[in-house]
């Protein structure tokens, strides 16, 4: 759809439209964050079912870039980049697993996860970051100038980054709470040469610091308050639909930190509804880990007040978050979709990865957080035996092997490992092995 194109504007509805070339994060007016807009009046000049036969012809094809799932929906999400300053990496796509098995235990009948670890970098980040380094290798080209690009990151974000600037051939710059994340998550942005700065304090502090470092510098700003990102994040939206046939879900459950998720989710089905893709809305449930809560305490209290709080430690530690910057974008989603929040603490989060595990899934500490709350809510009768429900898994398994290994040598501080299982150690003999085979199956038959 050629001349169709999408501008920055303020969230609260204060005048002026900006170009996505221009770095600006913040309405100059009254400070509240920008989104990206688009011209919904020209975009309403395909049919409903003109977009959707457009999507289906592109998904995971090979015409570059429309195999990526991001990318195939470029009307949508960013048509101001030219197709050549691109990076992609075929990102999306990821498939939907039907939990059938776990579902039944907890007392659903149709229960998914969509599993968005299985992006590039082996995270949902990856949606949101291919569109933002896309924009700034289009600023490049265009001949302005910009030495880096930084984000502060709690593991996820940082390898996102990394991998995309790397891709393109621009430097980034990492700013990690020390100590804070995992081996898995500290080697991606090394090993993708990405400029690493360890710093002693929390995430709330990194953000802080490389918000000033990039204003005062000619650095651009990656994290979430950067709507670039949820123009790409609100694909997840879509592709559940259209991976559903075009049938929308009951609820959507994931887990919120930043929560520039939060919002993604709803502006993907806000588009969907004004091009008349859906006819409803799921219900959108937003899962906090105890330690790091302050959405949840909003909800509370019908989000008449929100404060920041200073975040504990978690083993969720990408949503060990006490001030997020897309407060108010989330909080406006989650009362158009008649959301929840609800939290999850450590030993409810671990047991409820473990208990997925057990059914073949294999879970990051931020799904078991989703996963936790979604058990609550099952159990108090907020969500029926058949509702269609979706669980977002934000990040791959693999990149939380200390936490998978902590639960299953009962390591974990403040965790009774229900589902623990460890190795058994015997002699290399076959009387030995037989009454170990034995002795556990019979043990699971009582």
């Amino acid at each position: 759809m050629e001349g169709s194109r999408a501008w920055f504007q303020c969230i609260a509805g204060c005048e002026g439209k900006y170009e996505l070339t221009e770095i600006i994060y913040r309405c100059p007016k009254c400070s509240n964050l920008l989104e990206v807009c688009h011209d919904i009046k020209r975009l309403k000049r395909r049919s409903a079912t003109e977009w959707k036969n457009l999507f289906e012809g592109r998904y995971r094809r090979s015409e570059w870039p429309y195999g990526s799932s991001v990318w195939g929906k470029k009307e949508v999400v960013c048509p101001n980049v030219e197709n050549e300053n691109i990076v992609s990496t075929f990102e999306g796509g990821s498939n939907l697993f039907w939990a059938e098995r776990f579902g039944k235990e907890i007392g659903l009948e149709d229960l998914w996860v969509k599993q968005c670890g299985n992006n590039h970098t082996g995270s949902f980040k990856d949606l949101g970051m291919t569109v933002l380094v896309s924009m700034v290798n289009q600023m490049i080209s265009d001949g302005k100038e910009i030495m880096a690009v930084a984000c502060a990151s709690t593991g996820d974000t940082s390898a996102s980054l990394a991998a995309y600037c790397a891709v393109a051939g621009i430097q980034a710059v990492v700013f990690l709470p020390k100590d804070k994340v995992s081996t898995a998550q500290l080697i991606q942005p090394l090993a993708h040469g990405a400029l690493t700065l360890s710093l002693d304090t929390d995430f709330d502090g990194c953000m802080k610091i490389v918000q000033e470092v990039s204003a005062k510098n000619n650095i651009y700003l990656a994290n979430s308050m950067n709507s670039l990102r949820i123009e790409g994040q609100k694909t997840i939206s879509l592709e559940v639909v259209q991976q559903f046939n075009w049938e929308v879900p009951d609820f959507i459950i994931i887990p919120g930190g930043n929560l520039g998720n939060v919002s993604a989710l709803g502006k993907g089905f806000l588009l969907m509804k004004e091009l008349g893709l859906i006819s409803k809305f799921p219900r959108i449930v937003c899962a906090q880990a105890e330690a790091a809560n302050p959405l949840y305490l909003s909800y509370q209290n019908g989000f008449k007040e929100f404060s920041p709080v200073q975040a504990q430690k978690t083993l969720a530690n990408a949503i060990q978050i006490g001030n997020p910057v897309s407060i108010n974008k989330a909080i406006k989603v989650l009362k158009e979709f008649d959301g929840i929040v609800e939290q999850a603490s450590e030993n409810e989060l671990a047991n409820a990865a473990a208990w997925a595990d057990r059914n073949g899934l294999f879970n990051c500490p931020h799904t078991g957080v989703a996963l936790a709350a979604l058990i609550k809510l099952v159990k108090r009768g907020e969500i029926s035996k058949k509702s269609k429900v979706v669980v977002i898994s934000t990040a791959n398994g693999l990149k939380f092997t200390d936490f998978q290994l902590g639960y299953h040598q009962k390591k974990l501080e403040g965790v009774e490992s229900i589902y623990a299982n460890q190795p058994i150690n015997i002699p290399a003999d076959y009387n030995a092995v037989r009454d170990a085979i034995l002795r556990t199956i019979d043990s699971k038959k009582g």
